[in-house]
């Protein structure tokens, strides 16, 4: 538990916000092996089953009757791709099936997504959306008015940290990223696209992070919660994890 109303999903790329009554994840990419194949790299079509399975998992957890999907819900940016379009579909057909209100906060790879929204009766935001007490947007562009919210909520980065197991063989794992953003306290939920290797905070300078808000904030204070190995565990600050791995 993040406080008395954030959960973060145990094993999970995923947040659960009990006042809102919805689960939380951020970029999904959906139809990203066939856009790949497309582009010359033959990968195993699995992210969309990965993702419905987590999601199955969560709601059978917390009971949650809405998803947040918090940008990047497809993956081309200059289009929408017919791969894009079914699994986009299949979704869509999961969260009715769930008994689910689908929620989308527009990212930046989520052109052309309006035409679907009243087709699929979707509920889209555009840069950010205040849902409750809390400020949803993807994170390319800062928020334009985090005044008022008591936490803000991003995805677009798809943070990860790298630790040694058991047998000193490297791993990346997801992690989320808790912290502040002008002193209102700032989540980023992990990539929930199943082949998102992720940045690894740990190595990457503060200037090359992706996300605005990130490189405009003290990254170095922010505690990585990570997931791997069936659990969510607290790995602590960033500029602990700095100081372990360059000893």
């Amino acid at each position: 538990m993040l406080n008395d109303d954030v959960e973060l999903v145990d094993g999970l790329p995923i947040a659960f916000i009990r006042s809102l009554n919805a689960l939380v994840i951020a970029d999904p990419h959906l139809g990203y092996e066939g856009v790949m194949a497309k582009h010359g790299t033959l990968i195993p079509k699995i992210n969309l089953k990965r993702i419905t399975e987590s999601l199955s998992t969560a709601i059978r957890l917390t009971k949650a009757d809405k998803i947040i999907v918090d940008g990047d819900i497809k993956n081309e940016f200059s289009k929408v791709d017919q791969e894009e379009f079914n699994e986009l579909y299949d979704f869509i057909d999961f969260t009715k099936s769930s008994c689910a209100e689908l929620i989308l906060i527009k990212g930046n790879h989520d052109n052309f997504v309006e035409r679907y929204k009243e087709p699929f009766k979707l509920k889209i935001y555009g840069q950010e959306a205040l849902l409750g007490k809390y400020l949803f947007f993807h994170g390319e562009e800062l928020p334009i008015n985090p005044d008022g919210a008591s936490m803000l909520i991003m995805g677009h980065e798809h943070p990860a940290i790298s630790v040694y197991n058991d047998i000193g063989r490297m791993e990346k794992l997801r992690c989320f990223l808790f912290g502040t953003y002008n002193k209102v306290p700032l989540l980023v939920i992990p990539a929930i696209n199943y082949f998102a290797g992720g940045t690894d905070v740990i190595t990457e300078p503060d200037d090359d992070l992706l996300s605005p808000v990130l490189r405009a904030s003290k990254i170095s204070e922010m505690h990585a919660i990570a997931i791997g190995f069936g659990s969510t565990m607290d790995f602590g600050t960033i500029a602990n994890l700095r100081k372990a791995a360059y000893k």
